[in-house]
């Protein structure tokens, strides 16, 4: 049994983890999410609470590993060693979950396990960012680079050069074939545009033989993945979603066409989405979190002398919906002003996004 040897062989007490708000705490845990957005280090994480001897990790899509061997002496393997804890790494379900005290699985796929907490993991926010940053000494540095190359654990210290590169190759590790990376493609051209998937099937399908069928399915496994978000408009259902992708920085990965504003107003997006279950957006502001009665416009470059024209638009807002806080995020400019009693802070991305 060289494979299951092999992997109770192994050991992760050595490794160099940096916390991230996200933790595996039940004994019982599938955890699921876009690719390297850090999965397989909380699990490291959670080993380090054990004795190298108490658990096994299994990788399944480490080329070297026999899944038959795996398949057919996992569970005696188990019992033999007196195995605690059980890894299950990129599971492909080809077989039943053995039994163990502890067993935790991952996978890209957001799936429902019967007697298992599901965990999420997603990139990193700007505060974990500033924790995994080890070379800008500044919070200013620290923003201009998350903006330009995002929020992945693994790109954040690769020398400049080899940042996009990576960002494309964490890309095709979720296309299939050209079909899946066309779509994602397109999905990720058009974030922070408000968008029908209907629209984009017919602008894809002029340049390739695709069924309306193949590729809403493709853009629902993205969205279960959490790959892509589709944030509704405030109280229509019906209306066109705009397009969020898990990552603001792979936009500049596949095209060089800029859009600033888009990336911009993607990553607030990314910051406000872990904290707020129902974000919306309206006709005249960009984020309304109904739970908080809170609006968020995102304006890079505010400019002071286009300040009565923002006014008129937040006035729109305060009469359509119910608000106590509105706050305006920019690149780098800072400002305080009222509004019908209601306070507006003006504040770089870099001050919102820990306040």
């Amino acid at each position: 049994m060289k494979t299951l040897e092999v992997c109770y062989e192994l050991d992760f007490s050595k490794i160099n983890f940096l916390e991230r708000k996200a933790k595996i705490t039940a004994p019982k845990t599938f955890i699921f999410g876009a690719p390297k957005c850090g999965k397989t280090y909380l699990i490291y994480d959670y080993l380090s609470n054990f004795n190298t001897k108490e658990y096994i990790y299994i990788d399944f899509k480490d080329f070297r590993n026999d899944l038959e061997e795996v398949k057919n002496h996992l569970e005696e393997f188990i019992i033999q060693n007196e195995i605690k804890v059980v890894i299950l790494e990129n599971f492909d379900f080809s077989f039943e979950i053995p039994n163990c005290e502890s067993i935790i699985i991952s996978s890209h796929n957001n799936i429902d396990i019967n007697g298992f907490d599901k965990l999420q993991v997603k990139a990193l926010d700007f505060e974990e960012y500033l924790l995994h940053e080890n070379r800008y000494h500044t919070a200013t540095q620290a923003f201009n680079n998350f903006l330009k190359y995002g929020n992945m654990p693994g790109v954040v210290n690769l020398e400049e050069y080899n940042k996009e590169k990576r960002l494309q190759e964490i890309l095709r590790l979720y296309t299939k074939d050209e079909t899946f990376e066309k779509i994602l493609k397109i999905l990720f051209l058009n974030i922070d545009e408000k968008k029908s998937l209907f629209q984009l099937f017919n602008t894809l399908k002029n340049s390739m033989k695709i069924s309306k069928d193949k590729f809403y399915e493709v853009v629902k496994i993205y969205e279960n993945s959490g790959l892509v978000y589709f944030l509704p408009k405030y109280k229509q259902e019906k209306a066109v979603k705009k397009i969020y992708s898990y990552n603001h920085a792979f936009l500049n990965a596949i095209t060089h066409t800029k859009k600033f504003k888009n990336e911009f107003t993607n990553m607030l997006f990314l910051q406000l989405e872990p904290s707020y279950n129902d974000i919306f957006y309206t006709d005249n502001v960009d984020f309304y979190i109904k739970e908080e009665n809170y609006i968020v416009l995102s304006i890079p470059f505010f400019n002071p002398l286009l300040k009565s024209s923002i006014i008129k638009k937040l006035n729109k807002a305060t009469k359509e919906l119910e608000i106590n806080k509105i706050d305006i995020v920019t690149v780098g400019y800072n400002e305080k002003f009222k509004l019908n009693n209601i306070e507006v802070e003006v504040l770089p991305f870099f001050e919102w996004a820990v306040s």
